[in-house]
């Protein structure tokens, strides 16, 4: 691996990033993610104030946190999955540094290891905008890419949202038991 003459990783590596699952958020976790949630989606879905967020967790069911922490310790990533209607939910957020360079994929490949099926609204329109006023980008393409299968007829409509529903299922799910 090339180095700089103090021998560290030249800066055009790539970062190397961390998965933690955990079933809680330290402060500075939560208050990480909310930062995150904030900077990353739409501004029409902001918190206002962490405790804003902080319910909306609390009330999720069953919930596991895969976080994508780097070397330096920054939390570049998250994602939360939980029951929802009897059924597995995730939402994820990555900070728009990182898009593009996989991470998101080796993140829902963990998620997946955990999981048999995950449900999800996902933005499908561009043009919203993020409070920094530079555009939200849909990210449905890349779960498309990553197995997800769009739920045709089930959208969500709202003054904060307009989204599609997505599903994952995972292969060894659709296989019959074997009874030795």
């Amino acid at each position: 691996m090339p180095h700089d003459t103090n021998h560290r990783p030249i800066a055009t590596q790539k970062p190397t990033m961390e998965i933690s699952v955990q079933n809680f958020l330290t402060d500075i976790q939560l208050q990480a993610a909310y930062q995150l949630w904030n900077d990353q989606y739409p501004g029409k879905l902001q918190y206002h104030h962490i405790s804003e967020f902080s319910n909306y967790l609390d009330n999720l069911a069953h919930k596991t946190y895969f976080l994508l922490i780097n070397d330096s310790g920054i939390l570049m990533g998250w994602s939360a999955t939980f029951l929802r209607d009897h059924e597995r939910w995730f939402a994820i957020i990555l900070n728009s540094n990182i898009h593009g360079k996989k991470y998101g994929t080796s993140l829902l490949n963990e998620i997946k290891k955990h999981e048999s099926y995950l449900a999800g609204w996902v933005i499908d329109k561009e043009g919203e905008l993020k409070l920094n006023g530079s555009e939200y980008r849909s990210p449905l393409a890349f779960y498309t890419k990553n197995g997800f299968k769009v739920i045709e007829g089930h959208r969500m409509e709202s003054d904060k949202i307009s989204a599609v529903k997505i599903s994952w299922q995972s292969d060894n799910s659709l296989r019959p038991l074997k009874v030795s």
